[in-house]
């Protein structure tokens, strides 16, 4: 069906997330996508008021939004299994592309230009749309963890250490000061 395109992106709240994983709230693509979203314009953010970039914090959060929209056709692969060598690794993008590609025909053949920008994110972006997916992991882990859920243990100090090894200056600060907020109850949030 031509011009599906808005309508397959509405099954994105259809798609579980950590599928491998016992968690105490099942968390949707749609969830994650506007998490990773918030997590991107504030890492733009930190990156150009602290750091000398000079990005645009309303295209980082189109990257964002867009970022994992192929899950909607490819379902969302674990991340043990897509990074499990770098054969799946090099396979699954090329799945994710063709899923894009996919998605984008779907689109008036006008419209297709302005949207197939949002599917390829560029260097200057792209650590830092990767970085607020893995803040939005680690906070879905602190999420369970703060719930009593050992099951997402391990994905914690995994995801940490992988954003650590990223060193970047703006997942840090947040890290710093932003991230400590999310192992408090509402009450302590807001007083």
């Amino acid at each position: 069906m031509d011009n599906a395109f808005f309508a397959i992106l509405s099954r994105m709240k259809t798609i579980a997330r950590w599928g491998l994983m016992r968690g105490t709230r099942q968390e949707n693509l749609s969830e994650h996508t506007l998490e990773v979203a918030y997590l991107t314009h504030a890492l733009v953010s930190l990156g150009n008021r602290r750091f000398g970039r000079q990005l645009d914090p309303g295209q980082a959060v189109l990257y964002a939004l867009y970022h994992d929209c192929s899950e909607i056709l490819t379902g969302d692969l674990p991340t043990p299994v897509k990074y499990h060598n770098d054969a799946l690794r090099t396979a699954y993008k090329a799945v994710e592309a063709e899923a894009a590609g996919r998605l984008l025909q779907k689109l008036p053949p006008e419209l297709r230009q302005d949207f197939a920008p949002c599917f390829d994110i560029p260097a200057d972006y792209a650590p830092l749309v990767k970085a607020a997916d893995k803040l939005s992991a680690l906070i879905k882990c602190q999420e369970e963890k703060s719930s009593g859920n050992h099951e997402f243990d391990r994905a914690y100090e995994t995801t940490l250490a992988s954003l650590r090894q990223m060193a970047l200056p703006e997942a840090e600060a947040f890290l710093a000061e932003f991230f400590p907020a999310y192992g408090y109850t509402l009450d302590d949030q807001t007083n």
